[in-house]
């Protein structure tokens, strides 16, 4: 199949190349590579907010918040919200503050999941290569579905948009490029509605004068730490040698010399990749105390362990997190000797990580905690573990069997005074 010129963005229609606008004045789509990408990824706007605002059309046009109450946060922002400073996981009373005017409805999740199964299916019709990645975006692999579709993967994707738009009611961003990495960065490049490509042979020039904040598994903390380094763009990285990075960041820094040169073989697979398993809370009222925050740091660890064994996974990293009444985020973890998703382990193990954040930080109060597990294998893969402890099959068993009985008599009838006192509150 020939290439296309470019792709009118507004209809789909093959347009001559130099075209800036077509039908309605829409933008035209035009790259050198535009035949040759075929990982695309696909991003909905505002989803939350999007789907709010297609039931209620008084909503138009206001600002709207999803989430919030009194100690609660924020969900999803709209974009005229988002205007005002507003941004996703943001306490709600910072919320109200910056945009005084803005409307706070209540997350409705079946809504939003009914809206995110008629996308996907949608992006299905396309390839059978969709890879979820949350409730509203996903990685496609249109490899081979040019003579399918009788249409090269870019205008498949600009006749998905409208489709989606037009069967569901919101609209999607797409980045389209040669890996999962570069074609998440694109679909952040033009929001919302947009369309943008990142071709391979533009790739470093691309990377060179971007934030290393940019960069994919970055976070901020990180980025301030590379800066002191004298890392502030992903061109100072392209610039280290790999022994460099590896001798300075470890493993994260052998995944920076790759990231920087935008080298990514990870696969577009259909089956999404458990990586932590975690349970977490927060407090009608900020607490210090610390029998309170054990007893709900045990709950979530009945929880988290609950939902590993379900699951069939275990852990070999423990993670405690807790947010103080300032909103700062704290997380302590501990690698141990073999995998668990044994309650009263997770439990034992937090409550040591507690135990020594209150400590260092006795004046403290905190809003929330929580404990999860990751670096996960198997439950299989857990038990056949040679350095697995002859005690914890004798744990197991009896967790087992605890759970069997709450099953039937209810969690305040069977268990440890702790257990009762817990399923109370």
């Amino acid at each position: 199949m020939t290439a296309p010129a470019a792709i009118c963005i507004g209809c789909g229609a093959v347009v001559p190349a130099g075209e800036d606008e077509h039908c309605q004045g829409h933008r035209v789509l035009e790259h050198p590579e535009l035949a040759a990408l075929s990982i695309a990824h696909v991003d909905c706007d505002a989803f939350f907010a999007s789907v709010e605002k297609r039931d209620n059309p008084e909503l138009a046009h206001q600002p709207v918040v999803v989430g919030g109450g009194e100690r609660g946060v924020v969900a999803a922002a709209c974009y005229i919200a988002r205007t005002y400073g507003v941004r996703s996981a943001m306490p709600a009373f910072q919320a109200k503050r910056l945009c005084p005017n803005a409307v706070f409805v209540r997350p409705r999740f079946e809504a939003y999941k009914e809206a995110s199964m008629k996308v996907r299916t949608a992006m299905e019709d396309l390839t059978p290569l969709v890879q979820m990645v949350s409730v509203d975006e996903a990685y496609l692999d249109l490899t081979g579905t040019a003579r399918l579709h009788g249409k090269v993967p870019a205008a498949s994707l600009v006749a998905l948009q409208r489709r989606i738009e037009a069967e569901v009611g919101v609209t999607v961003s797409v980045g389209l490029s040669h890996n999962k990495s570069l074609a998440k960065m694109a679909s952040d490049l033009d929001k919302p509605r947009g369309f943008a490509v990142i071709g391979e042979e533009e790739t470093l020039r691309f990377l060179a004068p971007l934030p290393v904040l940019q960069m994919q598994g970055v976070g901020r903390s990180f980025a301030a730490k590379l800066e002191r380094d004298g890392i502030a763009t992903i061109g100072d990285l392209q610039r280290r040698e790999a022994r460099d990075l590896v001798e300075r960041y470890g493993e994260m820094g052998l995944k920076l010399h790759y990231r920087c040169r935008g080298r990514d073989n990870r696969p577009v697979t259909t089956v999404r990749e458990t990586k932590s398993i975690s349970g977490e809370t927060t407090f009608s009222k900020d607490t210090g105390d610390p029998a309170v925050l054990e007893d709900k740091l045990y709950a979530m660890a009945q929880k988290t362990a609950l939902r590993a064994k379900e699951k069939g996974y275990a852990g070999t990293v423990v993670t405690v997190k807790l947010k103080t009444a300032r909103f700062k985020s704290l997380t302590r973890r501990k690698t141990l000797g073999v995998a668990t998703n044994l309650a009263e382990v997770l439990f034992a193990e937090g409550q040591a990580l507690l135990h020594e954040e209150l400590r260092k930080n006795p004046s403290l109060t905190y809003r929330l905690i929580g404990i999860g597990i990751s670096e996960l294998v198997t439950t299989a893969a857990m038990k056949q573990d040679l350095a697995y402890p002859e005690e914890r099959e004798k744990l197991e068993a009896k967790e087992d069997a605890l759970g069997r009985l709450r099953q039937r008599f209810g969690s305040q009838v069977i268990g440890t005074m702790r257990d009762r006192r817990t399923a109370k509150k």
